[in-house]
């Protein structure tokens, strides 16, 4: 699978941030209007959307600071795969990629218990099941939270053929990629951290991709930088 360059991706972020609120303001039978705004510890302001009984954000996290003020470590050089301790970054180390995909966050920045704004949380793997089961399913939902359009058409972001995405839900799910030894599949793919553990070293996680229309639910090194989604309280 090709990577597309960052220069030509990073043309379309202005584009992006347009169709964000337009799909993301989307009315459907899944959601209903987006109308609370919030705001992080760095200023940085996020939209709602209720989907069933969930109020989720619309937008990933950006924020550099715990709720309490305290920043967090941002670690851009090859320790991040050894880390035990929080840390965030943004994909391959360029902060151009802020407005539209948000942070990378390991695991244990999540499980601060306050990185996202008060009266929110990072949601539970529970609560992604909630949101799953409401829209259709794990095969089905990723079509329901995906932002609509292609790289390829200029008009969205993921890679082609985007299946099945509608954004129905008005969730508007990005394909940021991830970051381990190495930042991949920008594009291509979107992983997002749950609050729950897993094990000593993993925690669970649910992520979509390009060319299908599901969700997957899996567990993952909490080494590994993911976006994050914030659910009301």
């Amino acid at each position: 699978m090709k990577r597309r360059t960052t220069t030509w991706i990073f043309s379309l972020a202005m584009l992006g941030v347009m169709i964000m609120f337009t799909n993301g303001c989307k009315k459907s039978s899944d959601s209903s209007s987006t109308t609370v705004a919030i705001t992080d510890a760095d200023g940085n302001v996020y939209h709602t959307v209720t989907i069933g009984t969930q109020v989720w954000m619309v937008e990933n996290l950006k924020t550099t600071k715990y709720n309490d003020g305290t920043s967090i470590p941002l670690v851009s050089d090859t320790s991040w795969t050894n880390l035990t301790t929080a840390a965030y970054c943004w994909y391959n180390n360029d902060a151009s990629w802020k407005p539209i995909y948000g942070a990378l966050y390991n695991w244990y920045a999540v499980n601060s218990g306050i990185l996202a704004p008060k009266g929110f949380h990072i949601a539970t793997r529970a609560e992604w099941a909630t949101l799953i089961a409401y829209l259709g399913g794990d095969t089905l939902a990723g079509g329901k939270l995906k932002s609509t359009g292609t790289v390829e058409a200029i008009t969205g972001l993921w890679l082609s053929p985007n299946k099945g995405a509608t954004n129905s839900s008005g969730f508007t799910a990005y394909p940021g990629g991830y970051r381990s030894v190495a930042f991949q599949w920008i594009n291509s793919f979107g992983y997002w951290w749950t609050a729950t553990i897993n094990g000593t070293s993993t925690a669970w996680d649910c992520w979509m991709r390009f060319d299908n229309t599901d969700v997957y639910t899996e567990y993952s090194l909490k080494t590994n930088g993911y976006c994050v989604r914030c659910v009301k309280d």
